[in-house]
């Protein structure tokens, strides 16, 4: 019991400062609120016409496009190397890099071209 008072007290007083609040001193936010930084964000409708929509939701749809083709290489690639000599899979693997390489091409054609017929307008 001599050395368990002690040992209480100090064990209390130290959980006590660690979990006690803290005080923080924070910056006062004097910004312009929540539509501040959202501009047109929240808007149904937009400042720009259908044709720049139209283009810029092209864009992103080839930019999914590459980028799922650029992953369906990389698994096809995994493919190759986990064949571990199967001449069956390993020509599998070879014909999706090939097909997916030949497509990802045709993609980033179909970027440039968009991007030209933006530029022409």
């Amino acid at each position: 019991m001599k050395h368990f008072f002690p040992f209480l007290s100090k064990t209390t007083a130290a959980l006590t400062a660690a979990l006690s609040a803290a005080t923080a001193y924070a910056a006062q936010y004097t910004g312009g609120g929540l539509n501040a930084g959202a501009g047109d964000a929240g808007t149904i409708v937009g400042s720009t016409d259908i044709r720049t929509t139209v283009i810029n939701i092209v864009k992103e749809v080839l930019s999914y496009m590459a980028l799922a083709a650029v992953v369906v290489i990389v698994i096809a690639g995994i493919l190759m190397v986990v064949s571990a000599g199967n001449e069956e899979s390993k020509e599998r693997a070879k014909r999706i890099i090939l097909y997916t390489f030949a497509g990802l091409i045709i993609i980033l054609l179909a970027q440039g071209l968009v991007q030209i017929m933006v530029n022409l307008s």
